[in-house]
This record gives structure tokens, sequence and C-alpha cells, in this order.
């Protein structure tokens, strides 16, 4: 997941967001995000058996919040996926 963390702006609707995250403990990332001229606050907590995603949004986006939902489902796969192996030109 930490190798992952950086592409977390990719995965938020529209596109258009920036977002800081932090790991306070192994098992915890938290995310500031700005997006739509918004400040939003969520973290990822990791278990054994389950990743809990929470955005807290405000008010006024509460429209998105199928998108939101519908993206951490889609993407939130690929941020929990071991880190891929490139492979280098001429391997074969």
């Amino acid at each position: 997941m930490k190798s992952n963390s950086h592409s977390i702006a990719d995965a938020v609707p529209g596109g258009m967001a920036e977002v800081t995250t932090d790991w306070p403990s192994e098992d915890r990332m938290t995310m500031a995000i700005k997006a739509m001229g918004q400040d939003l606050n969520g973290h990822i907590d990791i278990a054994d058996d389950e990743v809990v995603f929470v955005v807290e949004l405000p008010a006024a986006l509460g429209f998105i919040k199928p998108m939101v939902e519908g993206a951490i489902r889609q993407q939130g796969q690929k941020l929990v996926a071991p880190p891929r192996e490139d492979k280098t030109a001429g391997e074969g």
C-alpha cells in the first residue's frame, strides 16, 4: 500500500485533486485531499482480513458520495496490490 499511495490522486473522481498522505502507524494511512475547492480528510486502516477506506465529505460535496464509493471500489484493489516489478528492455 505504501508503494502505491502516490497514485491516490489519480483515483479521485474528476482527476483534479491534490493528495497528501502520512503513515502514523504501520496499519493506518491518513490523507488530506484538496479537490473541487474543498478540503477533505480521510484514512485507510489495514487489517489482516480487510481494508477500510474512510473519507469525510463536507455537506457541499454530498452529491459525489456515490462517485467516491465507486472509485474506492474500482481503484482500491490497485492501491492495496503488491508492487509490480517492471521488466527492463532486453529481458526475454
